[in-house]
Protein backbone atom coordinates (compact mmCIF):
# COMPACT_ATOMS: atom_id res chain seq x y z
CA UNK A 1 0.00 0.00 0.00
CA UNK A 2 1.16 3.28 -0.99
CA UNK A 3 1.37 5.98 0.80
CA UNK A 4 3.66 8.25 -1.00
CA UNK A 5 1.92 11.52 -2.36
CA UNK A 6 1.14 11.99 -5.71
CA UNK A 7 2.34 15.02 -7.36
CA UNK A 8 -0.63 16.45 -7.04
CA UNK A 9 -1.26 16.17 -3.77
CA UNK A 10 2.43 17.34 -2.88
CA UNK A 11 1.48 21.08 -5.21
CA UNK A 12 -1.81 21.16 -2.97
CA UNK A 13 0.14 20.45 -0.36
CA UNK A 14 2.53 23.43 -0.62
CA UNK A 15 0.03 25.65 -1.59
CA UNK A 16 -2.26 24.93 1.64
CA UNK A 17 0.99 25.14 3.98
CA UNK A 18 1.99 28.34 2.38
CA UNK A 19 -2.10 29.72 2.87
CA UNK A 20 -1.95 28.13 5.94
CA UNK A 21 1.37 30.44 6.63
CA UNK A 22 0.52 33.74 5.26
CA UNK A 23 -3.31 33.92 6.07
CA UNK A 24 -4.67 31.19 8.63
CA UNK A 25 -2.04 31.65 11.51
CA UNK A 26 -1.12 35.42 11.29
CA UNK A 27 -5.07 35.88 11.85
CA UNK A 28 -5.98 33.37 14.30
CA UNK A 29 -5.94 36.24 17.18
CA UNK A 30 -7.98 38.30 15.00
CA UNK A 31 -10.83 35.91 14.38
CA UNK A 32 -11.89 35.25 17.94
CA UNK A 33 -11.57 38.97 18.67
CA UNK A 34 -13.88 39.68 15.65
CA UNK A 35 -16.12 36.97 16.99
CA UNK A 36 -15.98 38.43 20.66
CA UNK A 37 -16.78 42.19 19.38
CA UNK A 38 -19.59 41.41 17.17
CA UNK A 39 -22.74 39.26 16.96
CA UNK A 40 -21.50 35.76 17.64
CA UNK A 41 -23.51 33.57 15.10
CA UNK A 42 -22.42 36.13 12.42
CA UNK A 43 -19.06 34.86 10.45
CA UNK A 44 -15.86 37.00 11.62
CA UNK A 45 -15.06 39.20 8.37
CA UNK A 46 -11.88 37.77 8.03
CA UNK A 47 -13.38 34.29 7.68
CA UNK A 48 -15.84 35.90 4.81
CA UNK A 49 -12.63 37.47 3.39
CA UNK A 50 -10.19 34.47 3.27
CA UNK A 51 -12.71 32.56 1.93
CA UNK A 52 -12.65 34.70 -1.21
CA UNK A 53 -8.75 34.31 -1.44
CA UNK A 54 -8.98 30.31 -1.09
CA UNK A 55 -11.53 30.43 -3.85
CA UNK A 56 -8.72 32.73 -6.06
CA UNK A 57 -6.25 30.41 -4.69
CA UNK A 58 -8.15 26.98 -6.40
CA UNK A 59 -8.45 25.61 -2.55
CA UNK A 60 -11.83 25.33 -2.80
CA UNK A 61 -14.34 22.08 -2.16
CA UNK A 62 -11.04 19.85 -1.80
CA UNK A 63 -13.12 17.26 0.57
CA UNK A 64 -15.16 16.66 -2.56
CA UNK A 65 -14.97 13.07 -4.33
CA UNK A 66 -13.19 13.39 -7.78
CA UNK A 67 -16.17 12.37 -9.68
CA UNK A 68 -18.07 15.90 -8.89
CA UNK A 69 -16.78 17.48 -11.99
CA UNK A 70 -16.18 20.97 -11.75
CA UNK A 71 -16.96 21.72 -8.08
CA UNK A 72 -14.72 18.89 -6.61
CA UNK A 73 -10.76 18.98 -6.47
CA UNK A 74 -11.32 15.76 -8.05
CA UNK A 75 -9.10 14.13 -4.96
CA UNK A 76 -9.60 10.75 -3.85
CA UNK A 77 -9.93 10.15 -0.28
CA UNK A 78 -6.83 9.10 0.50
CA UNK A 79 -5.78 11.70 -1.53
CA UNK A 80 -7.61 14.58 0.18
CA UNK A 81 -6.55 12.58 3.66
CA UNK A 82 -2.93 15.07 4.62
CA UNK A 83 -4.95 17.86 2.90
CA UNK A 84 -7.12 17.20 6.15
CA UNK A 85 -4.75 17.13 8.14
CA UNK A 86 -3.39 20.47 7.16
CA UNK A 87 -6.80 22.24 7.74
CA UNK A 88 -7.00 20.63 11.17
CA UNK A 89 -4.01 22.32 12.74
CA UNK A 90 -6.37 25.66 13.28
CA UNK A 91 -10.20 24.87 14.25
CA UNK A 92 -11.77 27.23 11.81
CA UNK A 93 -9.37 27.39 9.22
CA UNK A 94 -11.47 24.23 7.34
CA UNK A 95 -14.36 26.71 7.08
CA UNK A 96 -12.01 29.25 4.84
CA UNK A 97 -11.63 26.49 2.05
CA UNK A 98 -15.28 25.25 2.45
CA UNK A 99 -14.05 21.97 4.21
CA UNK A 100 -15.91 22.15 7.20
CA UNK A 101 -18.55 19.66 9.23
CA UNK A 102 -21.31 19.38 9.03
CA UNK A 103 -21.36 20.90 4.98
CA UNK A 104 -18.88 18.90 3.68
CA UNK A 105 -21.16 15.70 5.28
CA UNK A 106 -24.56 17.51 3.88
CA UNK A 107 -23.05 18.06 0.45
CA UNK A 108 -22.11 14.64 -0.08
CA UNK A 109 -25.79 13.12 1.01
CA UNK A 110 -27.19 16.28 -1.56
CA UNK A 111 -25.00 15.38 -4.21
CA UNK A 112 -25.19 11.32 -4.11
CA UNK A 113 -29.18 11.11 -2.62
CA UNK A 114 -30.96 14.36 -3.27
CA UNK A 115 -33.08 14.99 -6.51
CA UNK A 116 -32.77 17.61 -9.21
CA UNK A 117 -34.26 19.93 -7.67
CA UNK A 118 -32.88 19.75 -4.18
CA UNK A 119 -29.32 19.52 -5.70
CA UNK A 120 -30.27 23.13 -7.26
CA UNK A 121 -32.10 24.40 -4.01
CA UNK A 122 -29.51 23.72 -1.44
CA UNK A 123 -26.59 21.75 -3.16
CA UNK A 124 -24.84 24.65 -5.42
CA UNK A 125 -25.24 27.37 -2.53
CA UNK A 126 -23.40 25.18 0.01
CA UNK A 127 -20.64 24.61 -3.00
CA UNK A 128 -20.40 28.00 -3.43
CA UNK A 129 -20.27 28.96 0.08
CA UNK A 130 -23.41 31.06 0.16
CA UNK A 131 -24.90 29.63 2.62
CA UNK A 132 -24.06 26.95 5.82
CA UNK A 133 -26.29 23.81 6.90
CA UNK A 134 -26.49 21.70 10.02
CA UNK A 135 -27.48 18.29 10.91
CA UNK A 136 -30.10 16.88 13.05
CA UNK A 137 -29.81 13.52 14.85
CA UNK A 138 -28.60 13.37 17.98
CA UNK A 139 -31.66 13.77 21.07
CA UNK A 140 -31.51 14.78 24.44
CA UNK A 141 -33.89 11.93 25.72
CA UNK A 142 -32.97 9.44 24.37
CA UNK A 143 -29.58 7.24 24.32
CA UNK A 144 -28.41 8.64 20.69
CA UNK A 145 -25.43 6.76 20.22
CA UNK A 146 -27.78 4.05 19.22
CA UNK A 147 -29.97 5.61 16.72
CA UNK A 148 -32.76 3.85 16.55
CA UNK A 149 -33.76 5.43 19.72
CA UNK A 150 -34.27 8.83 17.75
CA UNK A 151 -37.96 9.73 18.49
CA UNK A 152 -38.53 12.73 16.41
CA UNK A 153 -41.60 12.26 14.44
CA UNK A 154 -42.13 12.45 10.54
CA UNK A 155 -45.85 11.86 9.96
CA UNK A 156 -47.37 12.54 6.31
CA UNK A 157 -50.20 14.55 5.85
CA UNK A 158 -51.12 15.60 2.06
CA UNK A 159 -48.66 16.69 0.14
CA UNK A 160 -46.51 17.78 3.33
CA UNK A 161 -44.76 16.02 6.21
CA UNK A 162 -45.22 17.23 9.58
CA UNK A 163 -42.12 17.31 11.71
CA UNK A 164 -42.25 17.24 15.87
CA UNK A 165 -39.20 16.45 17.94
CA UNK A 166 -36.22 18.26 20.24
CA UNK A 167 -32.54 17.48 19.35
CA UNK A 168 -29.66 19.14 20.73
CA UNK A 169 -25.82 19.80 19.95
CA UNK A 170 -26.70 20.53 16.47
CA UNK A 171 -23.81 21.83 14.97
CA UNK A 172 -23.93 24.81 12.74
CA UNK A 173 -27.20 25.22 13.58
CA UNK A 174 -26.70 28.93 15.40
CA UNK A 175 -24.91 30.24 12.50
CA UNK A 176 -26.93 33.07 11.13
CA UNK A 177 -25.58 31.75 7.62
CA UNK A 178 -27.25 28.41 8.42
CA UNK A 179 -29.99 27.83 5.92
CA UNK A 180 -30.85 24.53 5.73
CA UNK A 181 -31.06 21.39 8.21
CA UNK A 182 -30.72 17.26 7.81
CA UNK A 183 -33.22 16.05 10.19
CA UNK A 184 -33.40 12.11 11.06
CA UNK A 185 -36.33 11.24 12.29
CA UNK A 186 -39.21 8.25 12.05
CA UNK A 187 -41.68 7.96 9.54
CA UNK A 188 -42.63 3.54 10.53
CA UNK A 189 -41.77 3.74 13.94
CA UNK A 190 -43.83 0.10 13.95
CA UNK A 191 -41.86 -1.00 11.28
CA UNK A 192 -40.66 -4.57 12.72
CA UNK A 193 -37.27 -3.52 11.17
CA UNK A 194 -35.64 -0.79 13.25
CA UNK A 195 -33.60 0.12 10.74
CA UNK A 196 -36.48 0.73 8.31
CA UNK A 197 -38.31 2.77 10.72
CA UNK A 198 -35.97 6.57 10.21
CA UNK A 199 -36.65 8.90 7.11
CA UNK A 200 -33.80 12.25 6.60
CA UNK A 201 -35.80 14.97 5.27
CA UNK A 202 -34.55 18.65 4.56
CA UNK A 203 -35.93 21.58 6.63
CA UNK A 204 -35.58 24.92 6.27
CA UNK A 205 -33.97 26.85 9.14
CA UNK A 206 -36.43 29.28 8.95
CA UNK A 207 -39.77 27.30 8.42
CA UNK A 208 -42.58 27.89 11.06
CA UNK A 209 -42.04 25.83 13.95
CA UNK A 210 -38.03 25.81 14.35
CA UNK A 211 -36.87 26.56 17.41
CA UNK A 212 -33.54 27.68 18.37
CA UNK A 213 -33.62 27.25 21.96
CA UNK A 214 -29.92 27.66 23.06
CA UNK A 215 -26.55 27.20 22.54
CA UNK A 216 -24.43 24.50 24.34
CA UNK A 217 -21.20 24.52 24.83
CA UNK A 218 -18.37 21.98 25.40
CA UNK A 219 -16.41 21.99 27.94
CA UNK A 220 -17.40 25.45 28.52
CA UNK A 221 -16.79 26.52 25.12
CA UNK A 222 -19.69 28.09 22.53
CA UNK A 223 -17.51 27.49 19.37
CA UNK A 224 -19.00 30.44 17.88
CA UNK A 225 -19.74 31.32 15.41
CA UNK A 226 -20.85 27.67 14.19
CA UNK A 227 -22.41 26.58 17.75
CA UNK A 228 -24.10 23.69 18.85
CA UNK A 229 -27.98 24.10 19.48
CA UNK A 230 -30.84 22.68 21.30
CA UNK A 231 -33.77 22.72 18.38
CA UNK A 232 -37.32 22.09 18.76
CA UNK A 233 -39.35 21.36 15.90
CA UNK A 234 -42.93 21.85 16.71
CA UNK A 235 -45.15 21.20 14.17
CA UNK A 236 -43.17 22.00 11.37
CA UNK A 237 -44.45 21.57 7.98
CA UNK A 238 -42.39 21.01 4.80
CA UNK A 239 -43.57 20.13 1.08
CA UNK A 240 -43.20 16.17 0.79
CA UNK A 241 -40.53 16.43 -1.77
CA UNK A 242 -38.39 17.42 0.98
CA UNK A 243 -37.80 14.01 1.92
CA UNK A 244 -34.31 12.39 1.14
CA UNK A 245 -34.06 8.97 -1.21
CA UNK A 246 -37.49 7.72 0.09
CA UNK A 247 -39.04 6.51 3.46
CA UNK A 248 -37.42 4.40 5.55
CA UNK A 249 -34.12 5.09 4.04
CA UNK A 250 -32.57 7.21 6.84
CA UNK A 251 -29.91 4.52 8.06
CA UNK A 252 -28.68 4.39 4.73
CA UNK A 253 -28.34 7.63 4.29
CA UNK A 254 -26.18 8.26 7.94
CA UNK A 255 -23.73 5.01 6.63
CA UNK A 256 -23.16 6.75 3.62
CA UNK A 257 -22.88 10.33 4.99
CA UNK A 258 -20.51 8.90 7.96
CA UNK A 259 -18.00 6.94 6.74
CA UNK A 260 -15.90 9.62 4.74
CA UNK A 261 -17.19 12.27 7.40
CA UNK A 262 -14.91 10.07 9.78
CA UNK A 263 -12.13 9.75 8.21
CA UNK A 264 -12.14 13.82 7.70
CA UNK A 265 -12.69 13.94 11.73
CA UNK A 266 -9.44 11.69 12.34
CA UNK A 267 -7.29 13.31 10.03
CA UNK A 268 -8.01 16.48 11.25
CA UNK A 269 -7.44 15.38 14.80
CA UNK A 270 -4.37 14.26 13.31
CA UNK A 271 -3.24 17.97 12.59
CA UNK A 272 -4.27 18.90 15.93
CA UNK A 273 -2.08 16.59 17.61
CA UNK A 274 0.58 17.11 15.37
CA UNK A 275 0.67 21.14 16.08
CA UNK A 276 0.59 20.06 19.83
CA UNK A 277 3.12 18.30 19.47
CA UNK A 278 5.41 21.02 18.20
CA UNK A 279 3.76 23.42 20.53
CA UNK A 280 5.48 20.79 23.08
CA UNK A 281 8.77 20.73 21.94
CA UNK A 282 9.29 24.62 21.51
CA UNK A 283 7.59 25.18 25.12
CA UNK A 284 10.30 22.56 26.11
CA UNK A 285 13.36 23.73 24.70
CA UNK A 286 12.75 27.25 25.66
CA UNK A 287 11.23 26.88 29.00
CA UNK A 288 13.62 27.05 32.07
CA UNK A 289 13.18 24.91 35.19
CA UNK A 290 15.45 24.01 38.01
CA UNK A 291 17.81 25.41 36.18
CA UNK A 292 17.69 24.18 33.05
CA UNK A 293 15.29 23.85 29.54
CA UNK A 294 12.49 21.33 30.33
CA UNK A 295 13.73 19.00 27.58
CA UNK A 296 16.47 18.28 29.59
CA UNK A 297 14.32 16.29 31.69
CA UNK A 298 13.69 12.75 30.91
CA UNK A 299 9.86 12.45 31.32
CA UNK A 300 9.64 15.57 29.13
CA UNK A 301 11.49 13.60 26.65
CA UNK A 302 9.21 10.45 26.96
CA UNK A 303 6.25 12.84 26.41
CA UNK A 304 7.21 14.10 23.21
CA UNK A 305 8.52 10.48 21.48
CA UNK A 306 5.61 8.87 22.91
CA UNK A 307 3.66 11.55 21.29
CA UNK A 308 5.23 11.23 17.98
CA UNK A 309 4.84 7.68 17.72
CA UNK A 310 1.21 7.72 18.25
CA UNK A 311 0.59 10.39 15.89
CA UNK A 312 1.92 8.58 13.44
CA UNK A 313 0.61 5.32 14.63
CA UNK A 314 -2.64 7.36 13.98
CA UNK A 315 -1.79 9.08 10.63
CA UNK A 316 -0.85 6.06 9.21
CA UNK A 317 -4.08 3.82 10.26
CA UNK A 318 -6.49 6.62 8.78
CA UNK A 319 -4.28 6.20 5.24
CA UNK A 320 -4.93 2.68 5.50
CA UNK A 321 -9.07 3.50 6.21
CA UNK A 322 -8.93 5.86 3.55
CA UNK A 323 -7.35 4.04 0.60
CA UNK A 324 -9.65 0.60 1.73
CA UNK A 325 -12.32 3.21 1.33
CA UNK A 326 -11.41 4.11 -2.21
CA UNK A 327 -10.85 0.87 -3.31
CA UNK A 328 -14.31 -0.88 -2.12
CA UNK A 329 -16.34 1.63 -0.37
CA UNK A 330 -17.30 2.42 3.15
CA UNK A 331 -18.41 -0.81 3.47
CA UNK A 332 -15.35 -2.40 2.77
CA UNK A 333 -13.57 0.44 4.98
CA UNK A 334 -16.16 0.08 8.08
CA UNK A 335 -13.81 -1.77 10.35
CA UNK A 336 -10.99 0.26 9.84
CA UNK A 337 -13.28 3.21 9.67
CA UNK A 338 -14.32 2.05 13.65
CA UNK A 339 -10.65 1.86 14.41
CA UNK A 340 -9.57 4.82 13.39
CA UNK A 341 -12.48 6.21 15.15
CA UNK A 342 -11.48 4.79 18.63
CA UNK A 343 -7.62 5.08 18.43
CA UNK A 344 -7.69 9.26 16.88
CA UNK A 345 -9.54 11.01 19.08
CA UNK A 346 -8.27 8.97 22.25
CA UNK A 347 -4.72 10.00 20.64
CA UNK A 348 -5.25 13.45 20.14
CA UNK A 349 -6.84 13.79 23.83
CA UNK A 350 -3.62 12.58 25.45
CA UNK A 351 -0.94 14.52 23.08
CA UNK A 352 -2.65 17.84 23.97
CA UNK A 353 -2.98 16.77 27.33
CA UNK A 354 0.82 16.07 27.64
CA UNK A 355 1.16 19.90 25.48
CA UNK A 356 -1.13 21.41 28.02
CA UNK A 357 1.14 19.90 31.35
CA UNK A 358 4.13 21.56 29.55
CA UNK A 359 2.90 24.29 29.62
CA UNK A 360 1.89 24.58 32.53
CA UNK A 361 -1.22 27.66 33.52
CA UNK A 362 -0.92 28.96 30.34
CA UNK A 363 -1.79 25.45 28.45
CA UNK A 364 -5.41 25.75 30.03
CA UNK A 365 -5.36 29.76 29.47
CA UNK A 366 -7.02 31.45 26.49
CA UNK A 367 -3.76 32.68 25.23
CA UNK A 368 -2.29 29.23 23.91
CA UNK A 369 -4.93 27.43 21.51
CA UNK A 370 -4.54 23.99 23.58
CA UNK A 371 -7.54 24.02 25.87
CA UNK A 372 -10.39 24.39 23.00
CA UNK A 373 -8.66 22.43 21.04
CA UNK A 374 -8.60 19.44 23.93
CA UNK A 375 -12.50 20.43 24.42
CA UNK A 376 -12.45 19.98 20.49
CA UNK A 377 -11.12 16.24 20.42
CA UNK A 378 -12.65 15.43 23.43
CA UNK A 379 -16.15 15.60 21.69
CA UNK A 380 -15.22 13.86 18.67
CA UNK A 381 -15.02 10.66 21.03
CA UNK A 382 -18.95 11.34 21.37
CA UNK A 383 -19.50 12.40 17.38
CA UNK A 384 -20.49 10.50 14.96
CA UNK A 385 -20.56 7.29 16.88
CA UNK A 386 -19.30 7.18 21.14
CA UNK A 387 -15.64 4.68 21.15
CA UNK A 388 -17.89 2.53 22.94
CA UNK A 389 -20.17 1.58 20.03
CA UNK A 390 -17.11 1.29 17.74
CA UNK A 391 -15.60 -1.20 19.82
CA UNK A 392 -18.95 -2.93 20.36
CA UNK A 393 -18.95 -3.20 16.54
CA UNK A 394 -15.57 -3.88 15.82
CA UNK A 395 -15.12 -6.48 18.24
CA UNK A 396 -18.46 -8.29 17.33
CA UNK A 397 -17.47 -8.20 13.67
CA UNK A 398 -14.03 -9.60 14.52
CA UNK A 399 -15.11 -12.28 16.53
CA UNK A 400 -17.61 -13.27 13.51
CA UNK A 401 -15.09 -12.99 11.15
CA UNK A 402 -11.91 -14.97 12.86
CA UNK A 403 -14.83 -17.94 13.54
CA UNK A 404 -15.54 -18.18 10.05
CA UNK A 405 -12.03 -18.10 8.80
Amino acid sequence: MDFEFSPKVQDLRVRLLAFMDEHIYPNEALFLQQIEAGDRWEPAEILTELKGYAKEAGLWNLFLPKDYGQYSAGLTTLEYAPLAEIMGRVMWSSEVFNCSAPDTGNMEVLARYGNKEQQEEWLLPLLHGEIRSAFAMTEPDVASSDATNVQTSIQRDGDDYVINGHKWYISGACNNHTKIMIVMGKTDPENDNRYQQQSMILIPKDADGVKIVRPMRVLGFDDAPEGHAEVIFDNVRVPASNLLLGEGRGFEIAQGRLGPGRIHHCMRLVGMAQRALEAMCVRAESRIAFGKPLSKQQSVREDIARSACEIEQARLLTFKAAARMDEGGTKAAKDLISMIKIIAPSMACTVIDRAIQIHGAGGVSQDFFLAQAYAGARSIRLADGPDQVHMMQLGRNLAAATVKS
